[in-house]
């Protein structure tokens, strides 16, 4: 038997050499044999899917966590609002002195920094609950701030008048100070904007399908 050389002992036989084996150079003989071709098939992942039931007791947590906040908020504002001083006419009318009334401004933008301030700490926590993020959370965030808004404006204004009580034995020309008002509701909408908008973007940034609520 004659020895073949130590390269061509493992070599696979050609598609020739398996053609000639079937016997297709022969007449009459069976054809050979042939392979199908296979095309691999994209693997993609399970979209992970909103999860709602499993939220709903942790969301109303976040709601009235959310909206008790707004005490604290209201407590501030009451103690950083100026009042007017106002001076009191021949007719009884309390009118507002020289650039008094400016303070009717400050005390709305005071209220609306807070409560843009408040916004960006809810978003800012409420997405740190990593096993709770969604939808579902985010707007019981939104709900808990508009919420908290009210009842900061409620208490505010009535710790505030708490705090510069007008005495009713006045006289004419009396100078006394007036509580702050918040005299317009769109400042309501500062602190649930930002709630949603700092969350959002915090999604945005993370560009997970499931926003890692997986742990590990």
């Amino acid at each position: 038997m004659a020895e073949q050389p130590v390269g061509a002992q493992g070599a696979a036989p050609n598609r020739a050499e398996h053609a000639a084996g079937n016997g297709s150079g022969r007449p009459g003989a069976v054809a050979p044999t042939e392979y199908p071709a296979y095309f691999p098939v994209p693997w993609e992942p399970e979209r992970p899917k909103v999860v709602v039931k499993a939220d709903l007791l942790p969301a109303l947590s976040v709601l009235s966590t959310v909206s008790l906040l707004g005490l604290a908020v209201g407590w501030l504002w009451s103690r950083l609002a100026p009042p007017q001083r106002m001076v009191i006419a021949q007719d009884g009318a309390a009118l507002p002195l020289t650039a008094e009334s400016y303070h009717r401004f400050d005390g709305l933008i005071l209220f609306t920094l807070l409560g843009l301030a408040a916004g960006f700490v809810t978003g800012l926590a409420v997405w740190f609950l990593r096993e709770r993020r969604g939808p579902v959370i985010m707007i019981a965030a939104t709900i808990g701030s508009t919420v908290g808004g009210w009842l900061a404006m409620q208490v505010g204004t009535a710790w505030a008048e708490g705090r510069y009580p007008v005495s009713e034995d006045v006289q004419v020309l009396d100078v006394v100070l007036q509580a702050p008002r918040l005299e317009s509701a769109w400042i309501l909408l500062a602190w649930p904007l930002i709630t949603a908008l700092v969350y959002g973007l915090m999604a945005a940034w993370n560009s997970m399908d499931d926003l890692g609520r997986r742990l590990g």
